[in-house]
């Protein structure tokens, strides 16, 4: 059985009195429809969450609300939906889809989440295009064997952090300096972000 937090109840209890309605009228739709979602707070807004997966979520602004899917077959672009959810702008019960659309939406959500389908939202990302390292910092790396062995064994993500960070230097003695320290860094093993990777 579903499990209702005390978080979203405080969350809806402190929006306006136009969304109040709004949030409560999809939350109970959302519970008698898939029986088993639990409800958390995320990125400071409620979503449901079904079989550890973020299954919808709900947010009230100055004057509108907003519902996503996460797993969602609706392929319209954002700014055809006002760039708010999937449902656009709400300012009233009159602005969702009927309860048995809204029922349909969220039974597809749950398919795809049974179906192992991956977010919609992730089907979307671009990859980056390869950044080229700076020509110095290369050869830096070049001369330094454990620098070497460390960056061909880096991500792309992990080099293009690097790269980025050599690029942005204003001048010649800060880019110096920049280098030197990733020399230093990369012949530990670590990321340009070390410092904040998870151990």
């Amino acid at each position: 059985m579903g499990v209702r937090s005390n978080r979203v109840d405080a969350y809806i209890a402190t929006r306006a009195d136009f969304a109040r309605p709004i949030l409560t009228h999809f939350r109970d739709l959302v519970h008698g429809a898939q029986p088993d979602v639990s409800e958390a707070i995320k990125w400071s807004f409620p979503h449901f969450v079904y079989r550890g997966k973020n299954l919808a979520s709900m947010a009230a602004f100055q004057a509108h609300a907003a519902i996503a899917f996460w797993y969602s077959d609706d392929a319209r672009p954002a700014a055809e939906r006002d760039g708010m959810g999937h449902l656009g702008k709400i300012a009233s019960l009159a602005d969702l889809p009927s309860d048995v659309d809204l029922t349909a939406m969220l039974a597809r959500a749950a398919a795809l989440i049974d179906a192992g389908v991956k977010p919609q939202w992730m089907d979307r990302r671009q990859p980056r295009a390869p950044l080229p390292a700076p020509p110095a910092l290369l050869d830096a790396i070049a001369a330094n064997a454990d620098a070497a062995a460390y960056w061909a064994a880096f991500t792309a993500g992990k080099q293009r952090d690097y790269a980025e960070w050599i690029g942005e230097a204003k001048t010649d003695p800060t880019r110096d300096r920049r280098i030197a320290q990733a020399v230093e860094w990369i012949g530990q093993g670590k990321g340009r972000n070390w410092k904040y990777e998870k151990r």
